[in-house]
């Protein structure tokens, strides 16, 4: 259990020291001195105590994990604690002449090297040859490598025997981001621990005692904010109120932390999601343009949006949020009984999609605010069916009826016949298409029936190969969002080819969600193996002989 008189020997901080000369950043300030200190690794750090109290420290360690969850303090402590002149319990006391040394930098046996920016092989053949000698004052000789991921395959390769078999005095604590990127000769000769995430309930309980040593007046939910945008690094989180102490104030609050970090207030988010519910476009853009009126980040912007909207179903299930005061839980309460749950999942996956669109736009407002717009479109106003009829040319003063969705019959257009060498001549003439009969409309039996229009469209718009290798297919809708194309008889290579091309995906995902009132992905299914298996011995003989134009005749 962490206290404050615990961390007060080693740790003793004040807006002074932050405003002041001497400056050290927080996270060097109240870094874990003791493994108790450690938050969130109770599970690595009980093991390494045993280890040390039972004298059966390993020569190798490999600390995997990611940023801030600690592996360079555990590896310092560790250290530490197999020289300690005072042990107790595992621990190092920080007291002694070897653990002063070692806080201070002055201890040569504990050797920290960057891998990031001493990579090379001669770098590595430097270690082979001090591991030959025997410490100075400590113990052991501990090499603490960090971002071992970041050597090169020739030093990987000079530090293999040594990895291996290092005197009795050497010990080796390697410490990485990535360990997938470390040859299986290294991982094989060290002893893993992975480290965790460290809870938001951890990161706060640490923030609260940081903020009581520095005189630092926070609320709770600045914490838990702060908690939140940490994403699971101690070293984030107090990177992050450090940022807010900046300033000199020593009060810090929401409202504060969301400026800081560009983060927009609820009622930005409630109000624009609100207004995408509601299909409401005049509100949504005045929303928008609020956010973007205020330089707010789109990225953090649309992180927030998805996270309330994952809220609002999660308070749909279990009816109780943590992060939210009594005022906004009763507006999340009030979407959640109005919105439909399916609603709120496809609402989270296209806002995902707009997310990584806008990450590599160079528009980012003009995309963003398109979308919104498309998201507070109906369905029928956005992916209504278009009922289109192209007819051949009609006799010189015939018109042409071109039909309108359903729900918008009466308001068909009669529009002049132009000649179809007008069409050819004057590309400005766009009234009508002279193309054969097409008609694309979804019916009461679904996606099946209207499978063959779509492929007489295919062929009538001059998409010949395409269609040639949809011909013998069939459609049918395998859940409200996806449209399955089977392929009875096999799916070639070639055809793979030719349907997984990216305008051919595109051009047939268009008139698949024109046929479905909405929008649809298709998905393509071979069925070949499944109907071999329904055919009997006999009938597959029978078939082969028939494709062969072989008679064949079976007797009893």
């Amino acid at each position: 259990m962490l206290s404050i008189e615990r961390l007060r020997p080693y740790h003793f901080c004040c807006i002074k020291d932050v405003i002041g000369v001497g400056y050290t950043a927080l996270y060097r300030k109240f870094r874990p001195m003791t493994f108790e200190e450690m938050v969130g690794q109770e599970h690595i750090t009980r093991t390494l105590r045993n280890q040390i109290m039972a004298n059966r420290v390993g020569h190798a360690y490999l600390f995997n994990g990611g940023r801030g969850t600690g592996k360079t303090s555990s590896a310092k402590i560790l250290a530490r604690a197999i020289n300690c002149l005072n042990q107790k319990d595992g621990e190092p006391c920080n007291e002694c002449e070897i653990c002063k040394a070692a806080i201070n930098g002055s201890l040569t046996d504990i050797v920290e090297m960057d891998a990031a920016s001493n990579n090379g092989v001669e770098d590595v053949r430097s270690i082979r040859e001090e591991v030959n000698f025997l410490p100075t004052k400590a113990k052991y000789r501990v090499y603490i490598i960090d971002e071992v991921h970041m050597l090169s395959i020739a030093a990987f390769n000079a530090l293999l025997k040594t990895l291996e078999e290092p005197p009795e005095h050497v010990k080796f604590i390697l410490a990485t981001t990535e360990p997938q990127k470390l040859p299986a000769t290294i991982l094989s000769r060290c002893q893993r621990f992975d480290f965790k995430r460290i809870s938001n309930e951890d990161i706060i309980k640490r923030l609260k005692i940081v903020c009581d040593e520095s005189n630092i007046e926070i609320t709770e939910g600045a914490l838990q904010i702060i908690a939140v945008l940490s994403e699971g690094a101690m070293r984030d989180a107090l990177s992050i109120l450090e940022r807010c102490i900046q300033d000199g104030e020593n009060k810090i609050d929401e409202d504060k932390i969301k400026d800081l970090v560009g983060i927009p207030k609820f009622d930005f988010v409630n109000n624009i999601i609100k207004a995408i519910f509601e299909y409401n476009v005049d509100n949504a853009i005045q929303s928008t343009n609020d956010i973007l009126n205020q330089g707010k980040d789109l990225d953090n912007f649309l992180f927030e949006m998805i996270k309330y909207v994952k809220d609002v179903l999660v308070f749909q299930s279990t009816k109780k949020l943590d992060l939210y005061n009594q005022n906004e839980l009763e507006q999340i309460k009030n979407i959640s009984t109005e919105v439909p749950k399916m609603r709120l999942v496809q609402l989270i996956y296209q806002l995902s999609e707009l997310q990584s669109r806008i990450k590599w736009s160079n528009q980012k407002s003009v995309v963003f605010q398109a979308e919104m717009i498309k998201l507070c479109a109906k369905p029928e106003e956005f992916t209504q069916v278009q009922q289109v009829v192209y007819t051949t040319p009609a006799p010189a003063g015939a018109t042409q009826t071109v039909q309108m969705p359903s729900s918008q019959a009466t308001n068909s257009v009669s529009v002049n016949n132009v000649q179809s060498n007008n069409l050819r001549t004057n590309s400005a003439q766009k009234n009508v298409s002279t193309r054969p009969d097409i008609k694309i409309k979804a019916s009461s039996d679904g996606i099946a029936k209207a499978w063959p229009d779509i492929l007489g469209s295919l062929k009538n718009n001059g998409r010949i190969v395409l269609y040639t290798n949809l011909i013998n297919t069939q459609a049918k809708e395998i859940n409200d969002m996806t449209v399955g194309i089977e392929f009875s008889k096999g799916l070639t290579p070639f055809g793979k080819t030719v349907l997984e091309k990216q305008e051919n995906v595109k051009e047939l995902t268009k008139l698949v969600s024109m046929a479905c009132g909405k929008e649809m992905h298709i998905k393509y299914v071979d069925t070949s193996n499944v109907m071999a298996t329904k055919l009997t011995a006999e009938q597959n003989l029978q078939n082969f002989a028939n494709d062969a134009n072989i008679p064949l005749n079976i007797i009893d």
